[in-house]
């Protein structure tokens, strides 16, 4: 295990590389100068010029290359062109709003989909299971702007129960605050991951009681829960994981919409208004820590089918 683990960080470092190399490249491909949207007004030939030249624009495209490479080695991802602040430091600012709110909707969306997808699998064709499946194909079809603005509206408008917008520190603000802000955000992201989540569930399990170990659990005079619990579901959430690590790495690299509809500045924010500005250096900053997340995740999801299943084994 140790050694494939240190095969796949390895291949990781690469793939990064890679990810990062392409979008500094096919940024450069997209018309338009950045050094005229940011002058606005104000701009002159001579005062572009004086500007591409302080921020290194002028240079070719392959020493702007390892320049960025070379500061990447040393931890410097650079500056924003458009605001000035460091691409480390809009990062480390974002990267918590976008976890917390990333790791409760992931709760919300395990807690919804688990219990559902087990009561649905075992009540196959009942109306739990018909009802559970209505509920999933809505959650399905919802999109969560939608739902976050239904839920601003009955929650914050309507009851006064909880703050419509705005995020709140930890640290500043106390756990209580920061939990009221990240409910609705929170539930607007899980509801629709829950419903993907509990379909998977579903048909893992439904999959495995046909299964010959389950049958003999079963024949042994093992109690149900038991069968379920330790036989059944434990083998059945191998291809829930996948989907769930995939879908957590997404909510790590940003809900965009959510976080704008709830004025969040996390990661997607500071993404979606990076390429407005053709901000590059925030742009490349942020897809670099996009493509460590999903290399990361992918990892994890790899370690822990072998807690799932021992028969897996990477050698």
């Amino acid at each position: 295990m140790t050694q494939y683990v240190l095969r796949r960080l390895i291949h990781s470092v690469f793939i990064i590389w890679g990810c990062a190399t392409l979008v500094f490249f096919l940024l450069r491909l997209i018309p338009g100068d950045p050094v005229i949207q940011m002058l606005g007004p104000e701009y002159t030939p001579e005062a572009a010029e004086a500007l591409r030249r302080k921020l290194g624009l002028d240079e070719p495209l392959q020493v702007q290359y390892v320049r960025w490479f070379g500061n990447i080695l040393r931890g410097d991802l650079g500056g924003s062109i458009a605001s000035g602040e460091t691409v480390t430091g809009a990062i480390a600012t974002g990267l918590p709003k976008t976890l917390s709110l990333a790791a409760l909707s992931f709760l919300i969306a395990i807690v919804i989909a688990v219990p559902a997808g087990v009561a649905a699998a075992l009540k196959r064709n009942t109306i739990v299971d018909y009802a559970a499946s209505v509920v999933a194909f809505v959650g399905v079809s919802m999109p969560s702007f939608w739902f976050g603005i239904i839920l601003i509206l009955v929650f914050a408008v309507w009851l006064g129960w909880l703050p419509a917008t705005g995020y709140a520190e930890l640290t500043d603000d106390g756990f209580v605050e920061w939990l009221r802000r990240l409910i609705l955000p929170s539930l607007a992201i899980g509801a629709g991951y829950a419903a993907i989540l509990m379909r998977f569930v579903r048909a893992g399990l439904l999959e495995v009681l046909g299964s010959d170990y389950v049958r003999t659990a079963r024949a042994k005079g093992a109690r149900e829960r038991t069968v379920i619990v330790r036989h059944a579901l434990r083998n059945a959430l191998i291809p829930v994981v996948t989907i769930a690590g995939i879908q957590l790495a997404l909510l790590l690299s940003g809900a965009v919409v959510v976080e704008t509809v709830f004025s969040i500045r996390g990661i997607g924010r500071i993404l979606v208004g990076a390429i407005f500005d053709r901000d590059y250096p925030m742009v490349q900053g942020v897809i670099l820590l996009v493509a460590v997340i999903f290399v990361l995740a992918n990892l994890v999801v790899d370690i822990v089918y072998t807690f799932l299943d021992p028969r897996i084994h990477y050698g």
